[in-house]
């Protein structure tokens, strides 16, 4: 597979063709935002260690029947995958309380929801990413109705397959977010990345956060943390 050329560079990742046109390579970068992006700073080897961890979530969700984007892991940095045509919604899973949920509704951070619940942000930094429902994304051509069922679905079923992954290395699954698209065959399937950069992942035992929040509220142990989720999958499920 040869490594052609730079179709886009993100926050975390660089994306470059190959001379598969249905396949792309993900580069993982070290940067770290927060905010929409007025936040910014690394640790060396993030990238290294998110593209391991990403691809053995993908791994383990694959074996669930969860169909994604993951090809083959090339190197410590870069990851073949299928080229997938984003849907730009940004899929958010909430199981308890936390962030902007918590202060948009008065809900005191850690409360376990009565049900996981689903919400939608319209995937555009201009607009700082607002959330929209299903009528608005029907309304502005973003997708269909039988576009919104299947990804509704498809997102509670990762939810109930990551919860048990997590669990399993004493590891709560607080609420994370992910993105989808269509393949070449016109599937949806599961793309970007899942990672302590999307995912609020809080130790079961303790609550210590485990994930991005600590570089977003200056707490400390921001590389520590990812080292230690890392290190917990690696030690259950193998690298």
């Amino acid at each position: 597979m040869q490594k052609l050329d730079l179709m886009y560079t993100g926050k975390a990742k660089k994306v470059y063709s190959t001379d598969d046109e249905t396949l792309c390579i993900f580069e993982y970068k070290d940067d770290a935002t927060a905010f929409n992006g007025e936040k910014k700073g690394s640790f060396e080897g993030k990238g290294i260690i998110n593209n391991k961890m990403a691809n053995i979530i993908f791994r383990l969700l694959e074996k669930e029947g969860i169909r994604t984007h993951f090809v083959e892991q090339l190197s410590d940095r870069e990851t073949l995958v299928k080229k997938v045509n984003i849907i730009p919604l940004e899929v958010i899973i909430r199981n308890v309380a936390a962030g902007s949920f918590s202060k948009r509704y008065g809900v005191k951070e850690g409360t376990a929801l009565e049900s996981s619940t689903i919400e939608f942000s319209y995937k555009n930094d201009d607009l700082g990413d607002p959330l929209i429902n299903s009528y608005h994304a029907v309304a502005l051509g973003i997708a269909t109705r039988e576009n919104i069922e299947e990804i509704k679905t498809l997102a509670f079923k990762i939810n109930d397959a990551l919860k048990k992954i997590f669990i399993e290395i004493g590891i709560k699954l607080i609420d994370f977010k992910i993105e989808v698209g269509f393949d070449s065959e016109g599937n949806i399937i599961l793309s970007d990345e899942i990672s302590p950069d999307t995912c609020r992942l809080w130790d079961a035992e303790t609550n210590k956060k485990l994930d991005k929040d600590r570089f977003r509220f200056d707490l400390g142990e921001f590389g520590d943390v990812y080292h230690e989720v890392f290190n917990r999958l690696v030690e259950k499920y193998g690298e």
